[in-house]
């Protein structure tokens, strides 16, 4: 009886490296291939974003006023090619999956992404400190705007969100929502990108919120903690797999205050100056100054051994 030959490590290497019928390796069309978005440097960019729009927290303040202005040109310069760069690798993943021959396109459309989004910065900073003011006026616990700033898992997962939303905008393939999960594994607050929140938006606490993708949310809006804005089921296609891009989830106006645990599915709208209380489930719009709450909870005694 023939011996079976015992496999070594540089057999199951050459495995491992065996790709299926589909796999991007085998049918990508690209001449120069380039490798996937480095989770580890969008975690970097998001880093060094972070003290670009709060430089006294997380920045260096041991500079003059004009001395800083020299710092954050010097910051957004060496940002640029590495924000391009992961942009690239984004945009020739989406090439390798549509066949697309022409790298050069994937080249121009980075750069030009990469401009649009630092010219952003500005807007998304000014959205962010409008959020930072949120969460010092509806939780009268922080006793500073910097305690939001250094201390608030909102706080920290909005700034991956207003950065990722911008890239999402701009159609850059996979990168926005690496950014907002790396922020939903450090806060337990789950926004998708594509989400749209107006300013002056506060999570207090946000343990547990989600905010799925077609969700649009106003002005001066606050939630709690274990908030769901989701989809009820999704419509398929002939194959039956669910249908992109269908608005599916809530519309939340301006001033309104959605309290813990409650669930708000389907595209559905929430009128403005609402308020929905704790625990409520609600699968149809309300109108604007609305005060929805779950039913009030009984007192029952038990007596002589009764009850449960």
């Amino acid at each position: 009886m023939a011996k079976t030959k015992q496999k070594n490590l540089s057999d199951v290497a050459k495995d491992l490296c065996q790709f299926s019928s589909d796999s991007l390796a085998q049918k990508s069309a690209c001449p120069h291939i380039h490798p996937l978005p480095s989770s580890e440097t969008v975690a970097n960019i998001v880093d060094v974003l972070r003290s670009v729009f709060f430089p006294f927290h997380f920045g260096n303040t041991d500079f003059s006023k004009e001395r800083q202005v020299v710092d954050m040109s010097g910051k957004l310069e060496r940002l640029k090619p590495i924000i391009k760069e992961q942009v690239l690798r984004g945009l020739c993943y989406e090439c390798r999956l549509k066949e697309i021959k022409e790298s050069s396109i994937c080249e121009k459309q980075a750069e030009k992404i990469t401009t649009a989004f630092l010219l952003k910065l500005p807007q998304v900073k000014n959205l962010l400190e409008s959020d930072v003011k949120a969460a010092y006026t509806g939780d009268p616990a922080a006793m500073y705007k910097d305690e939001a700033v250094f201390c608030y898992p909102c706080i920290r997962a909005l700034i991956n969100y207003r950065c990722a939303h911008e890239l999402y905008l701009l159609k850059v393939p996979l990168i926005p929502r690496i950014m907002t999960e790396q922020a939903h594994s450090e806060t337990g607050i789950d926004i998708n990108p594509g989400a749209k929140i107006g300013e002056n938006f506060f999570i207090d606490h946000g343990t547990g919120v989600v905010i799925g993708e077609t969700s649009i949310i106003g002005k001066n809006v606050r939630l709690y903690q274990g908030v769901t804005l989701g989809a009820k089921s999704f419509p398929l296609d002939k194959d039956g797999n669910p249908v992109k891009g269908v608005a599916r989830h809530p519309i939340v106006e301006d001033n309104v205050i959605i309290y813990s645990e409650s669930t708000i599915l389907g595209r559905v709208t929430i009128g403005h100056d609402s308020v929905i209380g704790g625990n409520v489930w609600l699968t149809q719009s309300i109108s604007p100054f609305s005060r929805v709450t779950q039913a009030a909870a009984q007192e029952t005694k038990f007596e002589s051994g009764g009850g449960i």
